[in-house]
């Protein structure tokens, strides 16, 4: 992957692709984020691109009503596992291709909703995978990138000590790029302590035993943001 632009490391999920899928399970369960994207953007008969898809966890989420989703990833083994998904989930309206937010293997116009979830989105410096998400988006299309609220939640908490970040700046980004901004929030629910305390520890290594010291139970409050600009 390394002749494609834009391309960043995923630690945690293509370090523990296996315990990667368990965080994915634990996240929002209730649905709220999948809600909150149908209500700016339904995907019912249109093509979704699932931009630095890994896997193909979320395709599930827009498989069932879209036209055609199609996962755009850079990292090879993730992709190979996605391809596995597809295959053992029998769906055949998805599709994973190679490539990165700057260089989308699609053509002009052709999708009506690009989803971005903790991939490359990060604020400052994603322009360039921005400018290629319009340029496939369909007019009218819409850009949803999901990305942790910093300000809300145990979960800000833990960042705010381990990988602080400009809540306010990262705002004021996505505001100048024409983005309105959508709160969600829900949290991690696990079906056991010790996959919650893996998960932590794959998330903030070091630091996880500190934070797992402070935290009881099987739940984490999690606050989320959607940033979203229709073409």
């Amino acid at each position: 992957m390394s002749w494609l632009p834009g391309v960043h490391a995923a630690p945690n999920l293509q370090g523990d692709p296996a315990l990667y899928e368990i965080e994915n399970q634990a996240l929002d369960p209730e649905g709220r984020i999948t809600a909150a994207m149908r209500r700016i953007a339904p995907w019912d008969d249109r093509v979704v691109v699932d931009l630095g898809s890994g896997t193909g966890f979320w395709a599930k989420v827009f498989e069932p009503a879209a036209r055609h989703v199609v996962c755009v990833e850079p990292h090879a083994p993730s992709r190979l596992l996605a391809a596995q998904r597809i295959a053992r989930e029998g769906w055949t309206r998805v599709d994973s291709l190679v490539g990165s937010a700057p260089w989308i293997p699609l053509r002009d116009g052709c999708a009506h909703l690009v989803h971005a979830r903790f991939a490359y989105f990060f604020g400052p410096g994603c322009e360039p995978g921005l400018a290629e998400v319009e340029r496939v988006l369909a007019p009218g299309g819409t850009a949803i990138v999901i990305d942790n609220d910093l300000r809300t939640g145990t979960f800000a908490g833990w960042l705010e000590q381990v990988y602080p970040r400009d809540a306010s700046a990262l705002d004021a980004f996505w505001t100048a790029q024409g983005f309105s901004k959508t709160p969600v929030r829900s949290c991690w629910r696990f079906q056991s302590r010790e996959d919650l305390e893996a998960v932590v520890h794959l998330e903030f290594g070091q630091h996880a035993e500190r934070l797992l010291a402070e935290h009881e139970g099987l739940e984490v409050d999690y606050g989320f943001v959607l940033f979203h600009r229709t073409h």
